[in-house]
């Protein structure tokens, strides 16, 4: 949406080269860098020269004569203050080997004084001040989805494109200009499918490939199997191959491993990635399945097809048409979780010095240090070297009161430490430019500006580019704390990071102390925002005086909020609570009430037990576990409420050896793997219940494979089930027994985690 707002004329948010349309760059070592550009429905390309660069604090490092290259020296004194510019990448790489060579035997400066990223694309738009997609639309680019289903040999649960007799039975496809279709399996054998499938994409010449897990799953089964017929996977634009490698990505406290596939001129979006990071700050997802997300964003159709996932071999070799339905549905319901999850993403591709790919993948920190790389080479400013990392005490978080509570309201500070570093001037002492100050002003700025046009947006279209637009800076804006305490960053300061900490615990403590001599109840604290109950004697509360009374408090540039009420609250710890809104539906959060490491059983009981609490219909409690109990005991219950899947780690065989040479503990899974007769590899996943008649077993011992349980004759073990289901009980009679009560004070406090 190319509109003229100030917004894009911030020429160190938007920088400052101001070059529409490009989908895609690409490095070529002979031409430099190629950029590809959509007009309309027709792609063009063109070669731009390249300089790739290292930064460095010793410009006597090089031999000039070994390692031709041409030297700017940047004003400032930052460490990082000698810009050294190579012809080629292949220079670049011979140089900067040169460098930490010498570093390495004490010859010059530590490789941290040695500054230049290894991706050749980021380099070449750090210096440009080029970035993606500007003066485009999220409807302008081209985004084609795949979704893939595949046979599984009888005797094993999942597909594995590693045994020659599983194989692609279907490919589905569509995009955002109104394209569906099906490579089917019963049409033609898999070698042909994979040929028609490159055929396709070269045919339809797609920006954007998405799909659900599609690095994991998709990608690597269809790479497995092109390597085994000899199909060469030219999915590239100018025809060149798909090509991988090994990558992490962290999101939140969890390390995802995957292999990264890459396409030239292209992007890959993963759905999958994109749930996870939206789950972030949501807590909200029930799992990071395409038929879960779909259904929590209302977005699968009421005609939907659903199959038993260990069916779909039966119906493609019995009912193909009903399982291409099922796989065209797929293909549809990614296209739809995209177009919510990814459009920040897209804005914020025409801010940052990274391809979309990338810069989806990247963490907040490292993209605004981006920013500032980028201005300050822009205004040929030397950079300084990240700060050595240093503790400080963090944000507050706290409970204060453990049970049930009602008429609950929600105050908050909005954006509070970016309001305190912009109030009281907490910036970044290194940053000379003042870069930090200004993008953070102008980030909120934006933001208000973006908030009030989605109000006034007259149609859905410009509702959604508003939304994206506010919700991109909002992202931005709560990452510059972040990014002070990021150690990796050239540009972060602990000591002001820990000073916006300590003034953010300040304002809070402060705003507990006013409710609680007002007579409000304090139920937890979390970083930024207070849940509280009136005093028994009030039943409801007067916000506007609420938000007086704590605004008069406040410094200048500090502004409180009420914003969410709630019928109920369950506060169980710091950071794990449960909320009951008015359309009488739980918000859940916290990984203490949230584990997925839980079985459904036990995910399901406890909703359905907060929802009774608080609701007030405690007394039906105890009819609930008898009515669990009764389910396990008439074996009631199908296998996926009680089961476990395990994805192998690593093959069955060196778990084996490993546990040998006690390097870890006994698995269940493995040890079912081991004991099935066939060929299990890292990357497959194990179902399994516990079997047995004794609530104390050991698991890897009384497990059998979910496909051996027989509804005829179940036997998973009762006891063991029953026992969890007691303990899970047992954890929350607290909340029960002492209703309405503070178990803080009663001596009935909860403070081992659930199990």
């Amino acid at each position: 949406m190319n509109e003229s707002h100030s917004f894009y004329s911030n020429e160190v948010l938007f920088s400052f080269d101001r070059t529409e349309q490009i989908v895609a760059v690409e490095h070529d070592e002979k031409l430099g860098m190629k950029l590809f550009i959509r007009n309309g429905d027709k792609i063009s390309s063109s070669s731009e020269p390249f300089q790739p660069f290292i930064v460095t604090s010793d410009e006597t490092l090089l031999d000039r004569e070994a390692h031709p290259h041409q030297l700017i020296t940047l004003d400032g004194n930052h460490e990082l203050r000698f810009l050294l510019l190579f012809k080629s990448w292949k220079e670049r790489e011979r140089a900067l080997k040169a460098m930490k060579g010498a570093a390495s035997k004490g010859a010059g400066p530590s490789q941290e004084t040695i500054y230049s990223p290894s991706d050749p694309v980021h380099q070449y738009l750090l210096l440009s001040g080029k970035t993606l997609f500007k003066g485009m639309s999220f409807e302008e680019i081209h985004r084609f989805q795949l979704d893939i289903e595949t046979f599984c040999a009888e005797g094993y649960e999942f597909s594995n494109p590693e045994r020659e007799e599983d194989r692609i039975t279907l490919i589905a496809l569509s995009d955002n200009r109104g394209f569906e279709h099906v490579i089917s399996g019963t049409e033609m054998d898999e070698a042909s499918m994979l040929r028609e499938l490159v055929r396709i994409i070269t045919e339809k010449d797609p920006d954007i490939i998405e799909g659900h897990n599609i690095n994991k799953f998709d990608f690597w089964y269809i790479e497995e199997r092109a390597k085994r017929h000899k199909v060469p996977l030219r999915l590239g634009r100018g025809g060149t191959l798909l090509r991988a490698h090994p990558s992490q990505l962290s999101i939140a406290e969890r390390t995802v491993t995957y292999r990264k596939y890459e396409i030239y001129g292209r992007h890959i979006v993963d759905t999958w990635i994109l749930a996870q990071l939206y789950d972030i700050s949501y807590r909200g997802l029930e799992s990071y399945g395409l038929k879960d997300i779909a259904r929590h964003f209302n977005v699968a159709g009421e005609d939907r097809t659903y199959l038993p996932p260990d069916r779909l071999s039966w119906y493609f070799l019995n009912e193909p048409d009903t399982l291409m339905k099922y796989s065209l549905d797929d293909v549809r319901e990614t296209s739809a979780i995209s177009e919510i999850l990814s459009y920040s993403h897209f804005i914020q591709t025409q801010i940052f010095p990274y391809s979309y790919q990338n810069t989806i993948v990247r963490g907040n920190a490292t993209r605004i240090d981006s920013l500032f790389i980028r201005e300050y080479l822009r205004n040929r400013h030397s950079i300084p070297i990240p700060s050595m990392q240093r503790a400080f005490e963090g944000g507050y978080a706290d409970i204060f009161y453990q049970g049930i509570l009602q008429n609950i309201l929600h105050c908050d500070v909005q954006s509070l430490y970016p309001s305190l570093m912009l109030s009281f001037r907490i910036f970044p002492q290194k940053d000379y430019l003042a870069v930090f100050p200004r993008l953070l002003s102008d980030l909120r700025e934006f933001r208000l500006g973006a908030k009030e046009m989605m109000k006034k947006a007259g149609d859905e279209k410009k509702r959604r580019y508003y939304d994206a637009l506010q919700s991109t800076f909002k992202i931005l804006i709560n990452s510059f704390y972040g990014y002070l305490g990021f150690s990796m960053g050239h540009f972060s300061d602990f000591g002001q990071a820990a000073e916006v900490a300590r003034k953010g615990r300040e304002i809070l403590t402060g705003m507990i102390q006013i409710l609680r001599d007002a007579g409000y109840i304090i139920a937890e604290i979390d970083t930024d925002g207070i849940y509280f109950s009136p005093p028994p004697s009030q039943q409801d509360s007067d916000e506007g005086a609420i938000l007086q009374m704590l605004s008069n408090t406040m410094p200048p540039g500090i502004t409180v909020e009420i914003d969410g009420s709630y019928r109920a609250m369950l506060s169980y710890k710091v950071k794990n609570y449960v909320l009951l809104n008015d359309r009488d539906s739980l918000i859940i959060k916290g990984s203490g009430l949230k584990s997925r490491g839980l079985e459904l059983f036990q995910r399901r009981f406890m909703e359905e037990l907060f929802h009774l609490l608080l609701t007030g219909r405690k007394e039906k409690i105890e009819a609930l576990y008898e009515e669990f109990a009764e389910s396990f005991r008439q074996h009631r219950f199908p296998p996926r409420m009680f089961c476990k899947t395990e994805t192998l780690q690593e093959a069955p065989l060196t778990y084996l050896a490993r546990l040998k040479e006690k390097k870890r503990n006994a698995s269940a899974a493995y040890e079912l793997a081991l004991a099935s007769g066939v060929t299990y590899s890292a990357g497959d996943q194990i179902s399994y219940y516990v079997t047995g008649k004794s609530r104390k077993v050991k698991v890897f011992e009384n497990a059998r494979l979910i496909r051996d349980w027989d509804p005829s004759n179940p036997d998973e073990n009762v006891e063991y089930y029953l026992d969890k289901l007691s303990s899970l009980y047992t954890k929350f009679k607290p909340f029960i027994e002492h209703y309405g009560a503070n178990l803080l004070e009663t001596g009935e406090s909860i403070e081992e985690p659930l199990e």
